[in-house]
C-alpha cells in the first residue's frame, strides 16, 4: 500500500498563536508544500471558515499541483440531522476537492459530554457521513479525535469508531493524539492492541501527533514502525499549544534513517528552502536550531569537532547536510582551535592552509576578542574582515579613516525626540564632514557616515540597515555593562552581519556599522 505524507499546515498549523494566513498566503504555502512533494494538502474548513471557503474557490483555478491532492476538512454530520441536509457536509462537497477529511469523536467521554449524544448516534454519524461522501466520489480520511486518550479509557468503543469508519469506505482512519500527551511506547502499544483486537491492517491507519510532550515526531516514527503508512504533520511543527509534529523532521527521518522513499525523487533537497519560505509567509523567524532545516542543524563549534571534520565531515554530521538542502557551518568562538578557523576561512573562500603564521595570528586574535565579549558565531562578515586583515597581502583595512564622530539626542518641547550625528573622516586624501538626523542615535550615525562616503562610494546607495540587535553581556551589570551589537545589512541581492562590542552602545554600534560598510564595499568590488 502506498505511503501517504499528509500535510495539515494550512488548517491545524494555522491554529498557532499569533499566526494568520491570508488567502494569498495559503495559496503560496500550498505551492511550496507541493514543491516538497507531499501527497496531500489539507487546505482548511470550507463552509465553517469564510477564508477557507474562498481559498478552495480560488484554488480550483489558481493552483496547479504536481504532486499533492487538495483536501477539504470538516466534521461528521450533526447529531439528529440527515447527512444530506447538513450544511457543513454540503460545504465539503462545494469545495470540489478530490478528497475530504472528517473529524470524528473517538473518545466516548467526548461523545457524551461535548457532543451530548449517544455512543450509537456517534457511530451512525461516522457511518452516514463517510458513506455519503464516498458515494459522491470523494476519497475520505477520518481523524479519530482523542483516539489515544479514548482508547485508554474504553478501548472497545474507540475501536468500534475505527471499524465503523473503515467499513463505511474511509481510506484511512487516523489515530490522533489530540492532547499531545502520549509517549512512543504508549503509541506502539495502542496500535498493536487495536490491530490485534479488530484485525484492522495497520496500513489502513494514520498518525496525527501534537507536541505537548515534545514527542510528536518520535510518536509518529513509532507509529510507522508499528506498521502505519499515513503520517500527518505541519511545516516547522506549527500548531496549537506547543505545536504539531514537524513534517520536515518526520519525512527526513523516514527517508534518511529508515530508508523509506516517502517523497518523490529530488524533493527532499527542497526542504530548507520550503521551510524558510513558509516561515517568511507566516512572519515567524525560522528556528535556527530546528532539526535538519535550521541554520545551526549542522553547525560545529568545538575545535575538537572541527579537527575531525577536516578529515571527514560525516564524522560529526549524522547525514550529509546537502541532502535536505542545508550546509555545514563552522562557528568561530573562544572554543575555536586552528582547525575551526581554517575550515571557517575556507567556507568564506579564504584558504589559510598555506599560511600557518596567519592561521596562528587569526586564532589567537579570535580567542583574545572573544574573551572581551566579541562573538563571531553570527557575524561572518566581521570574521572575514579579520582574516583578510591578517593576510600577507592585506588591502587597507578601512575605506576611510575616522577623525571623530559626535551624536546628540534632543528632546524637544513638543515631545519629539530627534537624534543628530556628525562624522569627520578622511577618505581618499580628502577631509569630509557630514551631519545627518535619524530616528535614533545609531540611525543618525549610520546616515551621517553614508552621507560622508556617498560621493566616493556611490555603491552605498544599494545598502540598507536590515536589522539591529543589542545584547547586554553576561556578568555585566547596570548602565555600565558591556554591550554587543549585531548589525544586519542588505544590498545587491545578499545580506551580511557584523559585530561590535564596547561599554558604550554607540561605540559598539560604530564598530559594527563600519564593518558592515567596509564588507559591503569590498564585496561590491568582487
Amino acid at each position: 500500500m502506498t505511503f501517504q505524507v499528509y500535510d495539515t499546515t494550512l488548517r491545524d498549523g494555522a491554529q498557532r498563536e499569533g499566526l494568520t494566513y491570508s488567502v494569498v498566503d495559503k495559496l503560496a504555502v500550498a505551492r511550496l508544500l507541493d514543491d516538497l512533494g507531499v501527497g496531500f494538502i489539507e487546505g482548511g474548513w470550507p463552509g465553517a471558515v469564510p477564508k477557507d471557503t474562498e481559498f478552495f474557490r480560488r484554488a480550483r483555478t489558481e493552483l496547479e499541483l504536481r504532486h499533492a491532492i487538495l483536501v477539504a476538512f470538516g466534521a461528521t454530520r450533526k447529531a439528529g440531522v440527515a447527512v444530506e441536509d447538513d450544511p457543513q457536509v454540503r460545504g465539503l462537497l462545494d469545495a470540489a476537492t478530490p478528497a475530504v477529511a472528517l473529524v470524528a469523536k473517538a473518545d466516548l467521554r467526548h461523545v457524551e459530554r461535548a457532543l451530548r449524544t449517544t455512543a450509537e448516534e456517534n457511530l451512525a454519524m461516522v457511518r452516514d457521513t463517510v458513506a455519503y461522501l464516498v458515494a459522491q466520489g470523494r476519497r475520505v480520511f477520518v481523524d479519530g479525535e482523542h483516539f489515544y486518550d479514548g482508547y485508554r479509557q474504553d478501548p472497545a468503543y474507540t475501536a468500534a469508531v475505527a471499524e465503523t469508519a473503515l467499513a463505511a469506505g474511509a481510506e484511512r482512519f487516523v489515530l490522533c493524539d489530540t492532547n499531545g500527551g502520549m509517549l512512543p511506547s504508549q503509541v506502539t502499544a495502542a496500535i498493536t492492541d487495536l490491530t490485534a483486537r479488530t484485525g484492522i491492517a495497520p496500513e489502513l491507519l494514520g498518525m496525527h501527533a501534537q507536541n505537548d510532550t515534545a514527542c510528536a515526531v518520535a510518536n509518529t516514527i513509532a507509529a510507522v514502525e508499528a506498521g502505519i503508512r499515513h503520517v500527518q504533520g505541519t511545516a516547522n511543527g506549527y500548531g496549537e499549544r506547543p505545536g504539531n509534529a514537524d513534517l520536515f523532521a518526520i519525512v527526513a527521518n523516514l527517508q534518511l534513517k529508515l530508508g523509506m522513499p516517502v517523497l518523490p525523487e529530488g524533493c527532499l533537497e527542497q526542504m530548507v528552502r520550503v521551510s524558510h519560505a513558509i516561515a517568511e509567509i507566516a512572519n515567524i523567524a525560522p528556528d535556527t536550531h530546528q532539526a535538519y532545516v535550521g541554520a545551526a542543524a549542522f553547525a560545529h563549534k568545538a575545535g575538537l569537532h572541527a579537527s575531525a571534520i577536516k578529515v571527514d565531515p560525516l564524522l560529526y554530521n549524522h547525514v550529509d547536510p546537502s541532502v535536505v538542502g542545508n550546509d555545514m557551518r563552522i562557528l568561530v568562538t573562544e572554543m575555536a582551535g586552528r582547525a575551526s578557523v581554517e575550515l571557517k576561512s575556507r567556507e568564506l573562500g579564504l584558504d589559510l592552509a598555506g599560511h600557518p603564521e596567519t592561521l596562528s595570528r587569526v586564532t589567537s586574535r579570535v580567542k583574545e576578542l572573544e574573551a572581551g565579549g566579541w562573538s563571531f558565531e553570527a557575524a561572518d562578515a566581521s570574521f572575514e574582515l579579520l582574516v583578510r586583515s591578517e593576510l600577507p597581502d592585506a588591502a587597507p583595512a578601512r575605506p576611510f579613516a575616522l577623525e571623530s564622530y559626535r551624536v546628540l539626542v534632543e528632546h524637544r518641547e513638543d515631545g519629539a525626540v530627534v537624534s543628530e550625528a556628525t562624522v569627520k573622516i578622511r577618505v581618499r586624501g580628502e577631509r569630509v564632514i557630514a551631519t545627518a538626523e535619524g530616528n535614533g542615535p545609531v540611525n543618525a550615525l549610520d546616515e551621517a557616515l553614508r552621507v560622508a562616503l556617498a560621493r566616493h562610494y556611490p555603491e552605498l546607495r544599494e545598502f540598507e540597515l536590515a536589522d539591529y540587535k543589542v545584547r547586554i553581556l553576561e556578568g555585566s551589570h547596570g548602565t555600565g555593562a558591556v554591550t554587543r551589537v549585531l548589525v544586519e545589512t542588505a544590498g545587491a541581492g545578499r545580506d551580511w552581519t557584523t559585530v561590535g562590542v564596547h561599554p558604550n552602545v554607540v561605540e559598539a554600534s560604530w564598530h559594527a556599522l563600519v564593518d558592515a560598510l567596509t564588507y559591503g564595499l569590498d564585496r561590491a568590488r568582487v
